[in-house]
């Protein structure tokens, strides 16, 4: 069998989608998967051990397009299995020439144009999303609840150079940036609890950064007055490298806390525009302080109400919460 998985971004749902993929290869242990992903989030999906082959949207153009389905087109899909929901996604299913296309009913869609390109369709419960995409497989005869994460781990130089630093101390990571700005926590107040951190658990904290937030995350370790330490320059391969090895990671709803998740290790995650119990860590272990049940900005990029809703999240809380997580030991792998 020949399984098309798609699913082209974000970095946080993509990571979410690999549970689907692991449940997959378990249920047939002999079949070809591949996956198409947006070239920025490639990096994560190359870390998936039950993929054989990753197809990649270089770009978001007619050429890109055209490109991308030429490859496909190359191997002859039984099925392919939209994860994403939207139209492009179910024009790049359909156009894969799989016998079967698999979607979402059109209540479960962000995009009910897509409703039209699939051939199959599966009506999940209103659930976590690694869930859903697992009640989706269940129209390919495949019946799995158990969550799974087969990520391989490279060498990583950032983590080398963590250790370096750390001597035979433990740390923690803390990830203030947020592809949408009103998913931030202020700075000073990530800077408050990582002297907290290093106070209460001697830890030594390191601040992650991604494209354009380094200035961000030097905002932090100038709030902890000296207590936090600036990341090194990191890679997808690098994120899960510091995850699997750090003893906690405190951060918004965003890519780095779903891979922390997925590798098993405690996580204390800030919810407002986002609900945790659809996108947010999946163990009953992980701790999430959310004040989704009073934003006003549900799932929008920015806030559009004249109060913020994370601003109303404490540093005492969040203080707390990690108290309750870190009393708990490391739940899976």
């Amino acid at each position: 069998m020949n399984i098309l998985i798609v699913r082209l971004g974000a970095l946080g749902d993509v990571v979410h989608a690999v549970p689907a993929v692991a449940a997959l290869r378990k249920a047939y242990p002999a079949a070809r998967i591949d996956w198409l992903v947006e070239a920025r989030h490639r990096a994560i999906v190359d870390l998936v051990t039950a993929v054989d082959r990753v197809v990649v949207l270089e770009r978001a153009s007619w050429d890109g397009w055209t490109s991308a389905i030429r490859e496909l087109r190359t191997t002859s899909y039984d099925v392919a299995i939209d994860l994403q929901g939207l139209m492009k996604s179910a024009v790049f299913a359909r156009a894969s020439g799989a016998a079967r296309v698999v979607g979402f009913s059109i209540w479960h869609l962000r995009e009910k144009t897509a409703r039209p390109f699939y051939t199959t369709t599966a009506e999940p419960e209103m659930t976590h999303v690694i869930r859903k995409n697992l009640q989706l497989l269940r129209a390919v005869g495949v019946h799995d609840d158990e969550i799974r994460f087969p990520l391989s781990t490279p060498p990583s130089a950032a983590l080398d150079r963590v250790r370096l630093q750390i001597g035979d101390r433990g740390f923690a990571l803390i990830n203030p940036g947020a592809a949408w700005p009103n998913k931030r926590w202020p700075p000073e107040r990530f800077g408050e609890i990582a002297s907290f951190l290093s106070d209460a658990t001697g830890v030594l904290p390191f601040v992650l950064w991604g494209p354009g937030e380094e200035s961000l995350a030097q905002s932090v370790v100038a709030e902890s007055s000296g207590v936090a330490r600036l990341a090194p320059p990191t890679t997808i391969a690098d994120l899960v490298a510091l995850s699997r090895a750090a003893a906690l990671v405190v951060s918004g709803d965003t890519g780095p806390l779903h891979i922390a998740t997925a590798v098993g290790t405690p996580t204390v995650g800030l919810f407002g525009p986002t609900d945790p119990a659809r996108n947010g860590p999946w163990s009953d272990a992980d701790v999430s302080v959310s004040v989704h049940d009073r934003c006003g900005c549900h799932y929008d990029r920015r806030c559009h109400e004249a109060r913020w809703c994370l601003a109303e999240v404490t540093t005492p809380e969040i203080c707390a919460a990690i108290q309750r997580r870190l009393a708990g030991a490391r739940t899976h792998e």
